[in-house]
């Protein structure tokens, strides 16, 4: 489990195929900041742009890590396959961290195109446009975890390709993660939050929400 609060932005120093065709995963040679591996161990979980994955070795003398990812998580998401490409990491959540964004999986549900990135006042107005499978789990106030980082929807606008989220992005954040070099058509990962999957579940399997009319007295005792 993760927060979508981003410790560190690294970059992808090489890429390796894992076999002759595209069948086949990649091994993803990882660059960090000095010293985010001290506490690090093989087979520790870490997201990349939001994608959970595993550590497969370790070369803290050159600040580095790999990690295996398959065709089908590459398939599946995005800011992944180009050398030299800047990601945000966030390693995963321990029992006494402080949950100072919201409850992510690290698990994508979608790629995300960026509409619109450009300065407003002092912060950055971000929009994304969302494919239509996830359209019904966005709101206004919700949560989003795009490429890792936990972002809170300013609005939503539902369009023909999906829906528009507007997303406000403070200094601190477009400093501190790979989104200030996002720019119209960039591709995003997008999780959404976990309970609007558990809403949506309900809703589909018709389950009844209790009410305080649906006790009796004696329940309610």
């Amino acid at each position: 489990m993760f927060t979508g609060i981003i410790t560190g932005v690294g970059r992808i120093a090489a890429i390796h195929d894992l076999g002759p065709s595209s069948s086949y995963g990649k091994r993803l040679g990882i660059a960090v900041p000095d010293g985010y591996l001290d506490d690090v161990g093989l087979g520790d979980s870490i997201a990349l742009n939001g994608a959970c994955m595993t550590v497969t070795t370790l070369d803290p003398a050159r600040q580095q890590f790999t990690i295996d990812i398959s065709a089908e998580s590459l398939d599946k998401t995005a800011g992944l396959t180009a050398e030299g490409a800047r990601i945000n990491l966030e390693k995963a959540l321990r029992a006494s961290d402080r949950l100072g964004g919201h409850i992510v999986s690290g698990h994508v549900d979608g790629i995300g195109t960026v509409s619109h990135f450009a300065p407003v006042g002092e912060s950055w107005e971000l929009r994304v446009v969302a494919p239509p499978a996830l359209a019904r789990f966005l709101a206004y106030k919700g949560s989003i975890t795009i490429n890792g980082v936990s972002l809170t929807v300013n609005s939503v606008s539902d369009i023909e390709d999906g829906a528009e989220i507007s997303i406000n992005l403070i200094p601190h954040t477009v400093d501190n993660t790979s989104l200030g070099s996002l720019q119209a058509g960039s591709k995003v990962n997008l999780e959404i939050d976990t309970v609007a999957r558990y809403v949506e579940r309900m809703l589909q399997a018709g389950v009844l929400v209790p009410t305080p009319s649906t006790y009796s007295k004696d329940t309610a005792e």
